[in-house]
């Protein structure tokens, strides 16, 4: 059975394109919309109290298939094809086509050429705007904001070191969820270092368990190397080193390094044995 998260199909609507392949009482073409808001929930239920399945970033395209009298749009993220429910009013027709991408874990768009403005909205790593000129220290989208262009790179500029952006987020709040510097989870920090160097990344830690690289074996386990996943049950780390990781986790409801030895002992005493280390 397809993996519903990544599925557009419900039993009274689907995507056209699952035509023949699921059940479902009509299939639709879909309409393409952008995500206008800094960042756009993406729930289970169409409801502001329904779980944080992910979150969409300013100028991520999306494919809306269904939308209710309450507000939510159903739809699936063209990203990493997560689906689920957004709110309508953060969404609109997509705009010019993206030229650069939010570099600096935050940064503030501003109405004007001077820092001394306030800010129109703050905006996070991996959120795409499309530049149309530069002003002197600011990039100017093509809607009128303007950005400090140290901020900002072409879309097609990549880390060298995903590693080294995973570790930018230490201290960042634990969320459930979330994927920027205002808040996220273990997946989530793996998938917006991974997409920051340029590196495809699904969504959740057991699709990145399948997905990516190769599972070291007993003897290679013994000298991780910076960049390998650990992943138990729900869970994922980034290998720093041979000795520490770094992981958005609920224990310490944070984003931290931590010694590798310490956390596999201390999660193993909370009931979840390591599944999986897996070099890129």
């Amino acid at each position: 059975m397809d993996d519903p998260r990544l599925t557009p199909a419900r039993g009274d609507i689907a995507a056209k394109y699952l035509e023949g392949k699921v059940a479902a009482a009509r299939f639709v073409d879909g309409t393409a919309r952008e995500v206008m808001d800094a960042i756009a929930p993406l729930r289970g239920r169409p409801a502001a109290d329904a779980t944080l399945l992910t979150q969409a970033l300013k100028g991520e395209r999306v494919t809306i298939y269904d939308r209710n009298d309450e507000g939510w749009a159903w739809g699936q993220l063209d990203s990493d094809g997560y689906v689920g429910w957004l709110p309508d009013a953060a969404l609109a027709k997509p705009t010019a086509a993206a030229t650069h991408k939010v570099t600096a874990i935050r940064t503030f768009a501003f109405p004007g050429p001077s820092i001394k403005l306030p800010p129109t909205e703050a905006l996070v790593m991996g959120s795409r705007l499309a530049i149309a000129r530069e002003d002197d220290t600011f990039a100017v989208t093509s809607t009128g904001l303007f950005l400090p262009k140290p901020h900002l790179a072409p879309l097609d500029r990549n880390e060298g070191d995903f590693v080294a952006v995973a570790e930018r987020f230490v201290g960042t709040p634990y969320l459930w969820g979330g994927k920027s510097s205002l808040g996220i989870d273990c997946s989530g920090l793996v998938q917006v270092a991974l997409n920051a160097a340029g590196v495809g990344c699904p969504r959740d830690s057991d699709m990145q368990a399948a997905a990516l690289g190769r599972p070291l074996d007993a003897a290679e386990r013994k000298n991780l190397r910076r960049g390998d996943l650990l992943f138990w049950k729900g869970h994922v780390a980034i290998a720093r080193d041979h000795d520490t990781m770094v992981h958005a986790n609920a224990f310490h409801m944070a984003t931290v390094i931590e010694d590798i030895k310490t956390a596999i002992a201390r999660i193993k005493a909370a009931g979840s044995e390591l599944t999986a280390i897996k070099r890129l």
